[in-house]
């Protein structure tokens, strides 16, 4: 499947309420998909005024599992004050979302959100991806034999971090942030994925060479992260605010 597939489009269609965006995010994101990941669509809806000033309000969260010819496909939307919650948060999964450039559905509400949200960016966004990175490494040092793909989000993780703190830019697949770091072993860990599938084992795996260049990069993460000229926190509430206040009482996206 692409961004223009029917089939997603269709499944966009269902959703009870006016989306802002829908993208894809997971591994097709992220550079490395095989013929069985599943596709992870990810966005934002925004509920109608008396859903929120009611007693009973809507779902803050739409979560949605298919199958499709045998591709599972999985669809997350937050309504968009719980979206930018979190993207003041520092949550560096809502942020990639928002600027996945792999889109299903979008709307000028979307590109307005994107320039704004250039203004929740700090360098604080090394917790999330320090913390993400440790998570996947741990997964990759439990499971025996050690998988590809926890080893592969190890390294996407802590890239993507460097280059954010170092150009406040979001960059999300392997293959381009590695045209930056030049690692000659990140080509190589991608093609046995995308031959072998989610649940490849890492084929002659040297762990203490990876164990070796996962803490060299975490630790440059952390050095970039206290070097950086990124602010210390958010300035863009202030314009958010505005932005969702207006988007509710309209009811639609315009």
């Amino acid at each position: 499947m692409t961004p223009t597939d029917p089939r997603l489009h269709d499944e966009v269609a269902r959703q009870p309420y006016p989306l802002v965006f829908v993208t894809i995010s997971g591994a097709h994101l992220y550079g490395f998909p095989s013929p069985d990941s599943d596709y992870d669509l990810r966005g934002s809806h925004i509920l109608p005024l008396p859903e929120v000033v009611g007693l009973d309000t809507g779902p803050e969260t739409l979560e949605s599992s298919r199958d499709i010819a045998g591709t599972q496909l999985d669809l997350v939307t937050h309504d968009l004050c719980k979206f930018i919650t979190l993207l003041l948060k520092r949550n560096g999964y809502v942020l990639e979302q928002l600027y996945s450039p792999l889109v299903v559905h979008t709307s000028p509400a979307h590109a307005e959100l994107k320039e704004i949200a250039h203004g929740c960016i700090t360098r604080h966004h090394s917790h999330h991806y320090l913390g993400f990175a440790a998570s996947q490494w741990r997964l990759f040092l439990k499971q025996q034999p050690q998988r590809l793909k926890p080893l592969l989000y190890t390294y996407r993780v802590l890239l993507a971090g460097i280059h954010l703190l170092r150009t406040g830019q979001v960059e999300s697949n392997l293959a381009t942030l590695n045209a930056e770091f030049n690692l000659p072993y990140i080509p190589d860990l991608i093609a046995q994925k995308q031959a072998h599938g989610e649940h490849a084992p890492l084929v002659a795996a040297d762990v203490h060479f990876h164990t070796r260049e996962v803490e060299r990069l975490r630790a440059l993460l952390i050095e970039t992260a206290d070097a950086s000229r990124l602010a210390d926190a958010p300035t863009a509430r202030p314009a958010l605010h505005a932005f969702l206040v207006r988007l509710r009482l309209g009811s639609v996206i315009p």
